[in-house]
């Protein structure tokens, strides 16, 4: 009996070994390390509306949001970042006009997985329709009334997760030591609602799209799956990561045309995309990052994408762990609770 159990540890620890060399063939970790960045990027939530077939011009609708400075950290196993807005000059705002911006995030960034959860109001937009030009330095139209809101959460499972770290090249959690790459698979929840105090579009776009063109409110809640892949490219400290997921979703859809509100069910799609680029080292990391998540909805005649994107650059260093810095947050929960 004593050989059995003997030979059934020795097998147990034998794969978690082997588990835990793999990933380190693959994968450099930091666990006595604590990272400090200064940080600058921009969030943003637009809207595009064309007709169904795609066969006509597009009209986009952008908010004009500042950039936003601060600085970040990964510390006690969490990273965390604060940073406050850049304010706008007075030609971007005679132009663009000036948008009102509630953005507020939280990630979760793990060796098998990703999380996130998200609000966003965005209230004041300016239009870019294709089909009217606008000479160079007069100001564009501006729908000071419309206000958006979006509200949703969302996962990715990384399959290959030892040999692969999506945060290597997201928070610099992980550095990468070989080129390698993963199947994903994410999942999403989400409601978006659009409000404006008179039809949304404008009089030349309505003309062209048909059925569902006089809306002046909005709603989608959508509930989606989608499968990717990530990949990373290493030359020597220098990455280069590319995400693209892209899946099915499930839309329940409300929207009111000259005052008369309507239902709508739809399975349409939605998309996820990333791109990455940096330098990451032992104790300097640094890269710029661009993401974009967009929703497609297909109701009458028309063809709505609302996207959420970012674009993040950030320069740190990894600083050994020392004192209470050694703790994690897991430490800081009592023990009763």
């Amino acid at each position: 009996m004593r050989v059995v159990v003997f030979l059934i540890f020795t097998f147990l620890f034998t794969g978690v070994f082997a588990q835990d060399s793999l990933r380190a063939y693959y994968i450099q970790e930091y666990p006595d390390r604590f990272s400090l960045w200064p940080v600058l990027k921009q969030r943003s939530l637009s809207f595009a509306v064309r007709d169904r077939k795609e066969e006509k011009n597009r009209i986009d609708y952008y908010p004009n949001n500042s950039f936003s400075l601060g600085v970040g950290a990964y510390i006690f196993d969490v990273a965390i970042e604060a940073t406050f807005a850049i304010p706008l000059n007075e030609k971007s705002k005679q132009i663009y006009g000036e948008s009102d911006v509630r953005d507020l995030q939280v990630n979760l960034l793990a060796k098998k997985f990703a999380a996130d959860v998200y609000y966003q109001k965005y209230t004041g937009f300016y239009i870019d329709d294709r089909r009217t030009t606008i000479p160079s330095g007069l100001p564009y139209p501006q729908r000071a009334d419309i206000d958006t809101r979006n509200f949703g959460l969302g996962g990715i499972y990384v399959f290959n997760n030892r040999k692969f770290s999506l945060r290597s090249a997201f928070n610099y959690a992980d550095q990468q030591l070989r080129s390698k790459g993963s199947f994903i698979l994410g999942g999403t929840i989400n409601a978006f609602r659009l409000d404006a105090d008179s039809v949304v579009l404008t009089e030349a776009s309505r003309a062209e799209l048909g059925e569902g063109a006089d809306f002046d409110m909005l709603r989608s809640t959508t509930v989606s799956l989608t499968p990717g892949y990530s990949h990373t490219l290493i030359w020597r400290k220098l990455f280069l990561n590319g995400t693209l997921a892209i899946g099915p979703a499930h839309h329940w859809i409300r929207f009111r045309e000259i005052g008369d509100e309507k239902n709508d069910i739809t399975i349409n799609s939605t998309s996820y995309l990333r791109l990455g680029i940096g330098y990451n080292s032992d104790r300097f990391f640094g890269g710029v990052g661009f993401s974009a998540q967009a929703r497609t909805i297909l109701y009458g005649d028309l063809h709505v994408v609302n996207t959420t994107s970012m674009f993040r650059a950030v320069v740190g260093y990894r600083f050994r762990e020392i004192g209470i810095l050694e703790k994690r947050a897991v430490d800081f929960i009592p023990m009763g609770l």
